[in-house]
């Protein structure tokens, strides 16, 4: 049975991670152009739409010795590589996809969102 692109098992994960997003931007375009407009209809777009992915919003990094680290207790400040206001990262299945800015949800203010301010455009891996 021939395979198709997306059972292919390409080389490199970031290959493959590549491929799956092409493929759902293809089937996602495919649903937009129908006239029903009905944009997750298809069968296709209903299995990809239901995979899960683990999404994390970086707000920062540092680097420490690790006698610094075990110096750490409760009430410690850890230094951050951003500053306030500067824009956190989205991170999806390990790769950046966004980036955006920390808010307060209107919705439930004692809990944080993130407004999208970029959306990174997928680069292809040579």
């Amino acid at each position: 049975m021939a395979k198709t692109k997306v059972e292919a098992e390409p080389d490199q994960p970031d290959e493959q991670l590549d491929r799956a997003i092409e493929e759902l931007r293809g089937v996602l375009r495919e649903e937009e152009k129908r006239p029903d407009g009905a944009l997750y209809s298809g069968a296709n777009s209903s299995i990809i739409m239901t995979i899960p992915v683990d999404v994390q919003i970086m707000l920062g990094s540092t680097e420490m010795p690790v006698s610094e680290l075990m110096a750490l207790q409760k009430g410690s400040t850890v230094a951050l590589n951003r500053r306030i206001g500067e824009p956190v990262d989205v991170v999806v299945n390990g790769r950046r996809i966004a980036r955006g800015e920390i808010t307060v949800l209107e919705s439930d203010p004692t809990r944080f969102g993130i407004r999208l301010t970029e959306i990174i455009a997928a680069t292809k891996s040579a």
